[in-house]
């Protein structure tokens, strides 16, 4: 199982030495060691960084507060599916419907709650249920009766996208109201500057019990361990970091409640893909899955439940996207969502060929295809232009995850 560590649980076993210091097998050596191994996000990192400087370079701009609070804003949403996506691959699948089961989601929301008369939450639930039935659906074909992914997904975004048209009737467009809570929460929803920095708070100190507790445990099993200066240092700068985001945005509008919603996916993600039997097990299937159904590895039950997730996560980036537009129509969850989704995840260093990814390889990777797509209309640059980029940038990453993956196979 060859997955990277996250960003903020890594050191928990990211130590070779018995960590009394931070040269040698220390942080510095476990560094290096993980990139070289191709198990990090710091490449993809270093590479969003250089992203910002030469755009915020090229037009000043972009790296202004009220920009970047926006770019947060339209990579909430995306990112949700991409996330989903992330945890497909992992297994050694794909899911080309995320789009249409977004858009479908969208629809639902808008009909049940606009046309209906329903409680918005309850519009909700029912879209989100639409997504979890769709992936259900697609993990009993694909263990049941075997069909590539590939294919059946291909028909399902086929298939919901007609459904979607459907519900939304000869209109094809219908308004949600601004005065309701839930676009208003979308659209105009902010933490306060007291929340924000609790949060911070809140999550640095739980970053750095979860490390000491990790490190004691490690210790009483004799088991290498992160050493107390190497968990000062991943705390003080997580905590400099996410200051600095908070101090940042907070000039202007601040850190919106979807960016917070999105985040806390990311988290609860990555903890049980680390932390999990569940997430030892998608890694398993993804990485080796004869070895995985020898080991007693629960393959079917991880694959379908990959699904239903993804196709969930799916839904709930159309259920944002609609709040965010207002509306839902027929462009809702258009043909470049799926295709953004699916680059954002290997972008972000999620391997097509399964078993290698993190939940954070949805964060980077959407911030850099959203980064791109902001930092060229700041530049009036057409649609053609952004597009040949994007595909650009997505080859790069795929050409490297193949050269990463013969190089495993040439060590292994």
């Amino acid at each position: 199982m060859n997955g990277p560590q996250g960003a903020t649980g890594a050191g928990a076993g990211a130590g070779t030495g018995t960590g009394t210091g931070l040269a040698g097998s220390g942080l510095t050596g476990a560094v290096w060691q993980r990139v070289r191994g191709g198990n990090s996000l710091l490449p993809i990192l270093a590479a969003l960084l250089v992203i910002w400087v030469v755009l915020g370079a090229v037009n000043p701009a972009f790296l202004a507060p009220e920009n970047l609070v926006n770019l947060t804003l339209q990579s909430a949403p995306v990112g949700v599916i991409a996330l989903g996506v992330v945890l497909v691959l992992l297994v050694g699948q794909i899911d080309l419907s995320v789009g249409s089961v977004s858009g479908l989601a969208a629809a639902v929301v808008a009909v049940g709650s606009v046309n209906l008369g329903w409680p918005v939450a309850l519009a909700i639930l029912a879209a989100l249920a639409c997504g979890t039935v769709v992936g259900l659906g697609y993990g009993a074909l694909s263990t049941r009766l075997g069909l590539p992914s590939f294919v059946f997904t291909l028909a399902g975004l086929l298939f919901l996208a007609g459904v979607q048209l459907r519900v939304l009737g000869p209109m094809g467009s219908i308004n949600l109201p601004f005065e309701s809570w839930f676009v208003r929460s979308v659209q105009q929803g902010f933490l306060s500057p007291a929340a924000a920095w609790a949060l911070v708070a809140l999550v640095v100190a739980g970053t750095a019990a979860v490390q000491v507790v990790a490190r004691a445990r490690r210790r009483r099993a004799d088991l290498p361990c992160a050493s107390v200066p190497q968990i000062v240092v991943r705390t003080l700068v997580l905590a400099a970091v996410l200051s600095a985001i908070v101090a940042y945005l907070g000039s202007a509008r601040g850190i919106g409640y979807t960016v917070v919603l999105f985040a806390a996916l990311v988290v609860v993600t990555d903890v049980l893909l680390r932390r999990t039997r569940w997430g030892r097990s998608v890694r398993a299937v993804g990485g080796d899955r004869r070895a995985a159904v020898l080991a007693g590895v629960p393959v079917q039950r991880t694959v379908v439940l990959c699904f239903m997730a993804c196709s969930t996560l799916a839904a709930l980036g159309g259920v944002l996207a609609a709040g965010r537009l207002g509306a839902a129509n027929q462009g809702t969850g258009g043909a470049d969502t799926y295709l953004v989704a699916i680059a954002a995840a290997v972008i972000g260093g999620t391997s097509l060929f399964g078993g290698r990814g993190s939940a954070w390889s949805a964060v980077l990777g959407v911030l850099v295809i959203q980064s791109i797509a902001n930092g060229l209309t700041l530049m009036n640059v057409d649609q053609a232009a952004r597009y040949m980029v994007t595909g650009a940038v997505l080859l790069l990453a795929i050409i490297i995850d193949m050269l990463m993956r013969r190089r495993r196979e040439g060590l292994t």
